[in-house]
C-alpha cells in the first residue's frame, strides 16, 4: 500500500480531453507542461448597521482559470488544430477534460481534476529557429466553466452553510 503522506510530484501527469465528434481522447502525445488548474471565490463583505466591530463575509461567484498545455508537436496528431477549427464553426462544441496526477511510479493515480465545458481559447504553433535543435513545442490554452476534484478512494468533502439571525458554516471530511 502506498504511503499517502508524501507530497505529490509534478512530473507524472496525464491530460485527457474528450471532444464530441472529434475524439474520445484528443491528445495522443503527452504534454510536457500543464498549468492553470485554479479557482477563486469572490467574497462579499456586509457591515451590520450600528456594529462597527464586526463584518459578515458571504460567498460570491467562483471564477476559474485558463489551463495552459505545452507539448512537442508530432506529424501524426493534429486533433488540437481540428478541435480549434471545429469550435470556430460551432461555438457549442464543448469538451470535457481530466488532469490526472500519478505517483512517482507512473501508474498509481493520486488525484484527478475534472474540467467541464472546455473551449480552446488559444492555439500557438511552435517557434521555429533553424539555428536551434530544440523540440518544436505547441501551446494550447483552454477556458473551462467548472473545476472539481474527482472523489475516489473514500475521500470526500461535504460543505454546508446556513444563514439566519446568526451565520454558521460547517465543513467535514469523510
Amino acid at each position: 500500500m502506498a504511503d499517502n503522506t508524501y507530497p505529490f510530484t509534478n512530473f507524472n501527469f496525464a491530460v485527457e480531453i474528450a471532444v464530441p465528434d472529434i475524439s474520445t481522447n484528443i491528445c495522443k502525445a503527452a504534454f510536457a507542461e500543464c498549468d492553470g488548474l485554479e479557482m477563486s471565490m469572490e467574497i462579499k463583505t456586509i457591515r451590520e448597521g450600528g456594529n462597527n466591530t464586526k463584518q459578515i463575509r458571504l460567498t460570491g461567484p467562483t471564477n476559474y482559470g485558463t489551463l495552459t498545455l505545452k507539448r512537442g508537436m508530432t506529424s501524426d496528431d493534429f486533433d488540437l488544430w481540428k478541435w480549434f477549427t471545429a469550435v470556430q464553426r460551432n461555438t457549442n462544441l464543448r469538451a470535457s477534460a481530466e488532469v490526472v496526477i500519478f505517483a512517482a511510479d507512473g501508474q498509481t493515480e493520486r488525484a484527478r481534476f475534472v474540467l467541464e465545458r472546455c473551449l480552446p481559447v488559444k492555439l500557438k504553433a511552435p517557434a521555429l529557429n533553424a539555428k536551434d535543435g530544440a523540440v518544436a513545442v505547441e501551446e494550447l490554452q483552454i477556458a473551462y466553466e467548472s473545476l472539481s476534484l474527482k472523489d475516489e478512494g473514500g475521500f470526500g468533502l461535504s460543505v454546508s452553510a446556513s444563514f439566519g439571525a446568526s451565520a454558521s458554516f460547517s465543513a467535514g471530511i469523510g
